[in-house]
């Protein structure tokens, strides 16, 4: 809550996100909109605990996390959320199945229980008969799907989603929008942040940002579906 995050420009002090609060529930799939320089990536970072507030509180599943050092914020990453980049961010040396394995590296868990989830999602999301093959040898859809996979992996909180489809054809981008209500059917928390129009309109709510504050929060009806 009131959570702002500043930066320092030259002799300028920049507010990024400015006094926000607000609360994403369990279970909802929202899209974050805005202009460049709205505070879009300034939020998915904060939400993602890849930064941190310059004031404010954050709090996941009731947790306060400003007080947790670098090494808890990674753990509670690894284990809580699910991250899709626009590019993929996949490792090149990785093949499909070690790139899904990823964020349960550092778990104590036995190896054999990780890569049968691993292989199911693999079905899941059409490359079970890719898992040999690595980033560069696959399509830009496909490698979306792995990453769609690896943010799946640990069985997430939150799946927060950075311009996912900004790197796919027209098709393909809406093969994976396809996939995201999947999951939000089967009761998954989803954050789309984007600037397109027609994504942010896939999702059950929409987040406008100006200039690190809301604009407007909207609801989708049955008539807009």
């Amino acid at each position: 809550m009131n959570v702002c995050r500043t930066y320092k420009m030259g002799d300028n002090l920049v507010r990024a996100l400015d006094d926000f609060s607000f609360s994403f529930n369990r279970g909802e799939y929202w899209a974050v909109m805005g202009s460049s320089g709205s505070g879009k990536s300034t939020l998915l970072n904060l939400l993602g605990c890849i930064d941190r507030p310059s004031s404010g509180t954050y709090l996941i599943g009731g947790e306060d996390i400003s007080g947790l050092d670098d090494d808890e914020l990674s753990d509670l990453r690894s284990r809580r959320l699910g991250f899709v980049f626009q590019s993929y961010n996949l490792i090149p040396q990785l093949n499909v199945l070690e790139n899904i394995l990823v964020p349960l590296f550092y778990q104590d868990e036995p190896p054999e229980e990780g890569e049968a989830r691993a292989l199911v999602l693999a079905e899941r999301v059409g490359l079970a008969d890719r898992l040999d093959h690595r980033p560069l040898q696959l399509s830009g859809g496909q490698q979306q799907r792995v990453a769609i996979a690896r943010a799946l992996i640990n069985d997430p909180d939150l799946i927060l989603a950075d311009e996912a489809t900004g790197n796919l054809d027209s098709r393909t981008a809406l093969e994976i929008l396809d996939l995201f209500d999947e999951l939000h059917s089967e009761g998954k928390t989803i954050l789309l942040v984007t600037h397109e129009e027609e994504v942010g309109a896939r999702a059950e709510q929409v987040l406008q940002l100006r200039d690190g504050q809301i604009e407007s929060v909207t609801k989708r009806t049955a008539e807009t579906v």
